[in-house]
């Protein structure tokens, strides 16, 4: 089947693209437990490229949640990094 047909196959008919929301309770979760392995460290191991992920991941996956509360997550996110910084 050539490709001019098979385009004629789906012609007119409008393509969804598909989306995805995710739930803010599972992002919250998720956001709370990097904040939780951020405060353990350096008791616990935290590699160099965890880290390097998470300053880059964390604030993106805030932009789920309301606001404020994004807001108040990344400062503390920040003041976590800030202290492993002062450690190193």
């Amino acid at each position: 089947m050539s490709r001019a047909v098979q385009a004629d196959l789906f012609a007119g008919q409008p393509v969804a693209a598909p989306s995805y929301l995710p739930d803010p309770a599972k992002v919250r979760a998720k956001l709370h437990s990097v904040l939780a392995k951020a405060k353990a460290a350096p008791e616990r191991e935290w590699s160099e490229k965890d880290r390097s992920f998470y300053e880059t991941v964390f604030p993106q996956m805030t932009n789920w949640l309301p606001k404020d509360e994004a807001t108040s997550l990344c400062a503390e996110f920040d003041a976590q990094l800030a202290r492993l910084e002062a450690l190193a």
